[in-house]
């Protein structure tokens, strides 16, 4: 019996616990893994925001150009917009988390009915994320 216990706890001691090597060897991939992983998590959110917001100014534009064509004058501010039924809300930044949208307002007649100017352009008001009817910032 003797050499049954020593069998025993010699297994429950090899069986005790992880080196401080096999630790710090652990920890120094979850680290590595972190390193890589977060800043493509970062990317694919900055991705995704500037999808909506590409597709919020294609929204804002499109209702801004019906409304300037159905009502032969452009919308003074975004509201007209929303008491005209065109949209029930105007839509979040997506980039700044309120609806504060930058407007261009313009003397330029977009149709050729058009009595008055008024918006003819929405940028969003974040810095540097701007996006133009043409593509870029």
């Amino acid at each position: 019996m003797g050499r049954e216990g020593s069998v025993a706890s010699n297994v429950l001691y090899v069986m005790r616990g992880f080196t401080l090597l096999e630790m710090m060897i652990v920890l120094s991939i979850i680290l590595i893994l972190m390193a890589i992983a977060v800043p493509v998590y970062n990317q694919s959110i900055l991705r995704s925001r500037e999808a909506v917001l590409r597709q919020d100014l294609f929204t804002l534009r499109s209702v801004i150009s019906q409304y300037t064509l159905d009502k032969q004058k452009a919308p003074q501010s975004l509201d007209d917009i929303i008491q005209a039924s065109y949209l029930r809300q105007i839509p979040a930044d997506p980039m700044t988390g309120q609806p504060n949208w930058e407007v261009v307002q313009e003397d330029v007649l977009l149709a050729v009915d058009q009595q008055e100017p008024g918006i003819s352009d929405v940028h969003s008001a974040a810095n540097g994320n701007a996006y133009r009817r043409d593509g870029l910032q």
